[in-house]
């Protein structure tokens, strides 16, 4: 038989036409992001870009219609720009040719300084924001640290070979890497970190990272950080941080903390070459969860200001940052990549965590609107409940979406489900297990 031939399903387009625009939406996004946009405009002129068609603002908002909109090409977006305003940008008539190269030559960088410019305004509508809870381990380690960040790295999708200039690239190279840095409390990314080849390692990171890091500072770390040098020059500018330790990792005890069935605290002590000279002190966390133990390392060697089960907490929402690779890459679209250029490829990454922080600012307020943590709140139904509030908004029946998620949040299946009752955290620097209860049946 015949072989078949592979197929990449995130290279199947997942949709034909557009969205319908809704004035309710394109409004909120108005507000939240001309001023970030126009405030590019003179950094725009002094890179000498001067277009008198495809301008600053008529291009970002032809990108940041496509992922709100799910444009699905170039040709559709073509027509859109002759037919319809979008944003803050009249209609105008301009060829697909055009649109195309500017997509090849529009700094990515702008879309970039979009994003630090409105991170500020995010995170002040975050702290305005009082009713949604936040989760016990949150809160505690807030009030020692100033701020919890979660970081990891993901490889991008293959690139398509639309180009004739990428017609010897070989195929299924891979589009790069990207390190993406989320802070836990408001969970809105911070900073992104793009590199052409998608086969750098984390550790690669490490520099920018450092250099991002303010004393006072907690990193929930992914394994693929794993570096003793590192782990140093985070201690020496005062960060502490949280990370999986190696199954074959060598260490000495120096002084146990608490040991139950449950749980053991330790202070350890990494050494290196024939003289066992001392590298790190280290506190290893071991947390018993059925018949696993799940080993936890951090540089906070007080229990007091991070207790045990604090410490597994924390790095449990770790799982946070690659929640949000799923949604930026499968419901974003960012596993479908536009163009196979690289500037077309940077644009397409910026534009969508551009648009993921917005969509993390709309779930907090639905989150505060219905006084539950962020956490019970589903992004991905968030995003597709879109359509049918487009929907009741034409026939009258819903004005602003936040009211409209919060009064639907039941039908639309915004609200999580809860698979087993929340327990209460443990918050003690030494905890005790819990007293198994016995009766006369147990000595029968």
């Amino acid at each position: 038989m015949p072989k078949k031939k592979a197929r990449n399903p995130d290279h199947v387009r997942p949709r034909q036409s557009p969205q319908v625009d809704n004035a309710a939406i394109s409004e909120h996004l108005k507000t939240l992001l001309s001023p970030a946009v126009f405030a590019q405009q003179a950094y725009y002129r002094s890179l000498g870009l001067r277009e008198r068609i495809l301008t600053l603002p008529l291009m970002l908002a032809a990108i940041l219609t496509m992922l709100w909109r799910q444009v699905p090409s170039v040709h559709e977006l073509t027509r859109m720009l002759q037919k319809e305003n979008l944003l803050w940008c009249q209609a105008v008539k301009v060829s697909q040719k055009a649109v195309s190269q500017r997509f090849l030559s529009f700094p990515a960088e702008l879309l970039e300084r979009v994003f630090i410019e409105l991170l500020p305004q995010l995170q002040t509508r975050w702290s305005q924001r009082q009713q949604r809870p936040l989760p016990e381990g949150i809160q505690w380690a807030s009030r020692h640290f100033q701020q919890i960040w979660v970081v990891d790295g993901s490889t991008l999708e293959a690139l398509f070979r639309k180009l004739d200039s990428l017609a010897d690239v070989p195929k299924g190279q891979l589009a790069g890497k990207i390190c993406t840095v989320i802070d836990l409390v408001t969970r809105l990314p911070l900073k992104i970190w793009f590199e052409t080849n998608p086969f750098a390692h984390d550790t690669q990171f490490s520099e920018r990272l450092l250099n991002l890091s303010a004393a006072n500072s907690l990193l929930i770390l992914d394994r693929g950080f794993y570096d003793f040098s590192f782990f140093a020059q985070l201690i020496a500018q005062s960060v502490d941080f949280i990370s999986r330790i190696k199954s074959n990792a060598a260490f000495e005890v120096e002084r146990v903390l608490t040991s139950t069935y449950l749980l053991r605290d330790q202070i350890v002590c990494f050494k290196t070459g024939e003289n066992k000279q001392q590298i790190l002190r280290l506190r290893l966390v071991e947390v018993r969860v059925g018949k696993c133990w799940y080993s936890y390392l951090t540089s906070v060697l007080d229990p007091q200001l991070l207790p045990p089960h604090v410490v597994a907490d924390l790095y449990g929402r770790r799982w946070r940052v690659e929640e949000a690779f799923l949604i930026v890459k499968r419901l974003l679209g960012l596993s479908y990549l536009w163009t196979g250029s690289m500037n077309g490829v940077k644009l397409q990454v910026w534009a969508t965590w551009l648009f993921y922080a917005v969509l993390i600012d709309l779930c907090d307020a639905i989150a505060d609107e219905l006084a539950l943590p962020v956490d019970r709140i589903s992004q991905e139904m968030v995003f597709r409940g879109l359509y049918h509030f487009n929907r009741d908004y034409s026939n009258g029946l819903a004005t602003d979406p936040v009211s409209y998620f919060a009064a639907e949040a039941k039908s639309l299946g915004i609200i999580k489900t809860l698979r087993k009752p929340p327990q209460k955290l443990n918050l003690s620097p030494h905890p005790i297990p819990p007293i198994t209860h016995l009766t006369s049946a147990s000595f029968s």
